[in-house]
Formats: structure tokens, sequence, C-alpha cells
């Protein structure tokens, strides 16, 4: 169970960095199920630095530690982050890309990823 935790964490937890350049905190809880079956809850507690890549690209990296909360089990504390970029492509079509890894306190289980590709058209 805990691995779904892990990967619904990775599939959720991830987001666009804001418009302003310079450092942040980001305090960020994400929760899974599977059906009406609650697997669990994730809080990163991330520094990070985001800033402009030009007039029409961004980026942000952050990280730190996340809290797992598998439902039942005990909570542990493991290191985490991502990074992201995004870019302009148009006035009203952006595209954004973000890569996230997060540990495990148990040498049994791998170190989880994830990557999100995406576009936005604004109307």
């Amino acid at each position: 169970m805990i691995k779904s935790v892990f990967a619904a964490a990775a599939a959720l937890s991830m987001s666009a960095g804001a418009a302003l350049a310079g450092p942040y905190v980001n305090v960020e809880a994400n929760s899974g199920w599977s059906g009406s079956d609650y697997g669990g809850t994730t809080t990163d507690l991330h520094v990070g630095y985001e800033g402009a890549l030009g007039d029409a690209a961004s980026y942000y990296v952050q990280g730190s530690a996340s809290v797992v909360s598998p439902d039942g089990a005990e909570s542990d504390t493991v290191p985490s982050g991502k990074a992201g970029l995004g870019l302009a492509v148009t006035d009203a079509l952006g595209a954004y890309g973000e890569v996230s890894f997060i540990g495990s306190g148990d040498d049994d289980i791998d170190r989880g990823y994830g990557a999100k590709l995406g576009v936005k058209y604004s109307f």
C-alpha cells in the first residue's frame, strides 16, 4: 500500500511555479484514494526558488522533506523535491513540465519518481 501512496504523491504533488522571482516556502498536502479506500496523505515541506528564463519562460526548483502518512500505518519523514519549466508559446498557449522525487524511509522500498508535461490554453 505504501507504494500506492508514493505513486499518488508523485502524481498529485506537482504544481507550477509562480511568475515572481525569488525564494519561497511551499507546504502542500496530497491525499490519495482508490475508489473509496483512503491510502494516506503526503505533506511536502519545501523551500524553493523560482525565476524567469528570458521573456517567455520560467523555472522553479524546490525540495526538503515530505511527511508520508499512510492510512493505518506510522508516518515517516523522507527527502523530496521537484523542478519545473514553463514556456509561453503564444499569448494564449503555454507549455510546462515538471520532474519530482520522493524518498523512502524503508531500504526495501525504492525512491519514487514522477514527471508531468502539459499545455494550457487561455480563452
